[in-house]
């Protein structure tokens, strides 16, 4: 036992306004039980403040269960946080204490529970807003140094002038070059209202000295369809990212303008979707899906938040055949769109088992502006399946994605562990599974025919595809615009003086390579280098429209609508 210095007189609880009174005993005690004891008072203290204000918000009329033990506890973490505030030996920060017990205590509950502390909410919640306020680019930060990638059309930066290529040195007089930058610090200091300025110090590689701009923030729409163009003359591609506030009205513009050139059939790329909205997954299902049928439906403790969603409004897309792409990084609202229409027997389901989230979460919004983000039920698609995997262990959750991987899940089917006590039907009878993910009709491995220690170097260890895409549309701009999309994809050809400009690039890098290595990237190197210039002149649909002829999974799509249009068929 230590030998505690205590002067009993030192102490004058009584002339701190709101502090407990402190006990002479509780100073006997030894120092190194502090950490033991804190640690789980506070985050006693965010569970208790975190059910009863969440009760409170979500409108329930039930009562909470051990009210008075509740209250009694809560009375105990308010003491807590005063003794820890007024006499704790350090300065401490006790804001920063409760998000980390907050975060922490959640983690004891399932996965997708999560606490968003107030500093976090505009990046949390940038992707799922329709539009944010900002300066318009798209960036990335390598090795410290933060570059432009694109510019969005029409944006503020756009306007002043600035470049895809240009590294941003200065951010309102203050170097940002040098040191560790994270996504949340350039939100920080380039977002901000609309109307507000903000001054920026770019270096370019044609000019010697900075430039300098003067930038007036602006709304800045995000989109969430990131390409919807017809493949050929009977088949339409649309590509979702995520699941945010517009995606559906995206989706159904889209998918009105492909119905109008003449779409017969639809592949749908979900590939990588993390999800979002819930009911914006139910709007897309019921454009492609005639009568009424069940969507998906949610069952949770409180039966305020069970639900069932039916299709029943007029879809513009009812008839044709539908192949849906799905991988490991589809989830949440992406599983129920293609666990629906596959339940349902209405597409072809392809690709590789998707994430498994069938868990639904309610954003409650706390009294300083954090969010509480509360799995409050599961989801189930038509079939009957909940497509959430286990969970009772974190690690093994954590890990999850990289153990599939591991075991060979992503290149062959017979690796992929199916719980077959878990077996349902479709509305026609064919056998799906729920347990963890959609399982996909028709299973595609992940193609590696490029891989080689050449293309590890160049796309997965530099930048160096993206810095030559830039530097070759800045200095061909006007001849490449020119063309138009359209006679790009057609006839623009990285063979002959592009391939060899790059490879010379490659070379000035240091980067050492064999003939075999490149031939065996080749291919894929030079679409991804036209598909990455596409892409700065005409986004995300300029990238797709080019690298999608290389696209196994793709290319699979389109083999599979002879199969898509027999299940619809009912065969």
């Amino acid at each position: 036992m230590e030998d505690l210095n205590y002067n009993s007189d030192a102490l004058k609880p009584e002339t701190i306004e709101g502090a407990p009174v402190i006990p002479s005993k509780v100073a006997a005690k030894p120092a190194y039980t502090r950490p033991i004891i804190l640690l789980p008072t506070l985050v006693g203290l965010a569970l208790m403040f975190g059910m009863l204000l969440g009760a409170k918000m979500f409108g329930t009329s039930q009562k909470p269960e051990r009210t008075e033990d509740l209250g009694q506890m809560l009375e105990k973490m308010r003491q807590v946080m005063l003794y820890v505030e007024h006499y704790y030996v350090d300065t401490a920060n006790t804001e920063e204490l409760v998000d980390h017990a907050i975060t922490e205590m959640l983690m004891k509950l399932d996965p997708h529970t999560t606490y968003v502390p107030l500093r976090d909410m505009q990046v949390s919640n940038a992707q799922l807003e329709g539009d944010f306020d900002g300066i318009g680019v798209e960036f990335n930060i390598f090795r410290d140094t933060l570059g432009i990638s694109s510019v969005i059309p029409g944006g503020p930066s756009e306007i002043v002038g600035l470049q895809a290529g240009d590294k941003i040195i200065e951010i309102d007089d203050k170097k940002i070059t040098g040191i560790k930058l994270t996504n949340r610090d350039v939100f920080g200091m380039l977002r901000g209202p609309r109307g507000t300025k903000v001054r920026v110090a770019v270096l370019r590689k044609s000019q010697k000295t900075l430039l300098n701009f003067t930038i007036t923030r602006d709304k800045i729409p995000t989109h969430t369809v990131d390409a919807a163009y017809m493949i050929d003359k009977n088949t339409g591609f649309i590509k979702v990212s995520r699941f945010g506030e517009r995606t559906f009205e995206e989706f159904h513009e889209s998918l009105s303008k492909l119905t109008k050139t003449g779409m017969k059939q639809l592949v749908l790329d979900l590939r990588g979707n993390p999800g979002g909205y819930m009911d914006r997954a139910v709007d897309m299902v019921d454009d492609l899906l005639g009568g009424k049928k069940k969507i998906v439906y949610t069952d949770g403790k409180v039966p305020q938040f069970d639900e069932v969603y039916y299709s029943g409004k007029q879809g513009l897309f009812e008839q044709g055949a539908i192949v849906v792409i799905i991988d490991e990084f589809s989830a949440s609202a992406s599983e129920i769109v293609s666990g629906a229409l596959q339940d349902n027997d209405r597409a072809v389901v392809i690709g590789r088992r998707s994430f498994g989230k069938g868990l639904v979460q309610k954003p409650v919004q706390l009294i300083d502006g954090s969010q509480l983000r509360l799995t409050i039920s599961r989801y189930y698609i038509p079939s009957g399946r909940c497509i959430q995997k286990p969970y009772d262990k974190t690690k093994d959750y954590d890990m999850d994605i990289i153990d599939r991987y591991n075991n060979g899940e992503f290149y062959h089917k017979d690796s992929v562990k199916l719980d077959k006590s878990k077996e349902y039907f479709t509305s026609g009878g064919r056998t799906v599974y729920g347990g963890g993910g959609v399982m996909p009709d028709l299973f595609i491995p992940r193609d590696t025919s490029h891989f080689s220690k050449f293309l590890e170097s160049v796309y997965f260890g530099s930048t160096l595809l993206r810095e030559y895409s830039i530097d070759y549309v800045n200095n061909n701009r006007e001849k490449l615009k020119n063309m138009g999309l359209e006679g790009f994809v057609r006839d623009f050809r990285t063979q002959g003086e592009v391939e060899d400009e790059f490879l010379a690039k490659v070379k000035a890098a240091g980067i050492n390579y064999n003939q075999k290595d490149y031939n065996t990237s080749r291919s894929f190197v030079m679409t991804e280098l036209k598909g990455l210039i596409a892409r700065i002149l005409w986004q995300n649909e300029g990238y797709y429209r080019v690298t999608n002829d290389l696209d196994r999974e793709v290319q699979e799509a389109l083999r599979a609508m002879e199969q898509a249009k027999r299940i619809n068929k009912g065969k």
